[in-house]
């Protein structure tokens, strides 16, 4: 079930198509729309909106060129053939109406947030991934985990991974599946603890407790952070977690102490 939210196995049906014939022009509700051409005028050009056939003209260095249908959903963004802004962005759309919220774009992996839970982070989805080059599987959060993790046993260096977007864009959520993945995989060398939980169980039991305390909810986003974590794993010689710390910055110490009409109640433990 997980599978067909992360690529798509029927491909959508050819048609035909010549890129000499249609444009992506701006359009202001949804950003970019495809047109057909109808007359070249040198600089400028006449061309008929594909989803109303409305006849328009418009100046040629405004327009941007259209990939051919095979390209659509595309996995990795950097084998367009056009890298242009309107198919980057139909791409993430049609991904994404199709439930499929990872997409590559060369080494990045850019994910949308669907404000929906789906069945793509379960155990059997996590062993899926483990030790599997980035062109084996469908893109997916776990994929950067993973070459991070094989990077770091075979360089025996230290890995980072940077998670960064807007407010509400899953960078808080994305960051606890990452640690989901190194739990999973990795186990630990630790004993228990005195309460019986492992530093795995730990490690991924401590981001509610923070959220609880720095986490607000706002207009664009119901669980907010308002401050940035700098999470530090360590990992033992046979590549076990040995242990963790998390340290916190720029926290928005106003929102704190002063709760906006529009914020949820701060918690009090």
């Amino acid at each position: 079930p997980a599978m067909e939210y992360l690529r798509s196995e029927t491909p959508d049906a050819a048609e035909t198509f010549s890129d000499k014939k249609q444009v992506w022009i701006f359009e202001k509700m949804n950003g970019f729309e495809i047109a057909n051409i109808i007359e070249d005028k040198g600089d400028t050009l006449l061309v008929s909106k594909k989803s109303n056939n409305e006849e328009i003209t418009v100046k040629k260095e405004e327009t941007q060129q259209v990939n051919p249908p095979k390209f659509e959903k595309l996995e990795d963004m950097a084998m367009l053939t056009y890298l242009n802004e309107a198919s980057v962005l139909h791409n993430l759309r049609q991904r994404y109406y199709s439930s499929m919220i990872y997409t590559y774009s060369g080494i990045f992996c850019v994910a949308i947030n669907p404000y929906a839970r789906l069945p793509i982070y379960t155990k059997e989805v996590i062993m899926s991934y483990r030790g599997k080059r980035r062109t084996e599987m469908p893109p997916h959060i776990y994929t950067v985990a993973d070459e991070s993790y094989q990077q770091m046993i075979q360089q025996r260096e230290n890995q980072s991974i940077l998670i960064t977007g807007e407010s509400g864009a899953g960078k808080t959520e994305n960051t606890k599946k990452v640690i989901q993945y190194f739990a999973s995989i990795c186990g630990v060398e630790a004993k228990a603890t005195a309460d019986g939980a492992q530093l795995d169980e730990q490690l991924v039991r401590c981001n509610p407790v923070l959220e609880a305390f720095g986490n607000a909810k706002t207009i664009k986003n119901d669980n907010s952070s308002r401050f940035g974590k700098f999470i530090r794993i360590h990992f033992g010689a046979q590549g076990k977690i040995h242990s963790a710390d998390i340290e916190r910055y720029l926290l928005e110490k106003a929102r704190v102490t002063y709760q906006n009409p529009d914020s949820a109640l701060i918690p009090q433990l």
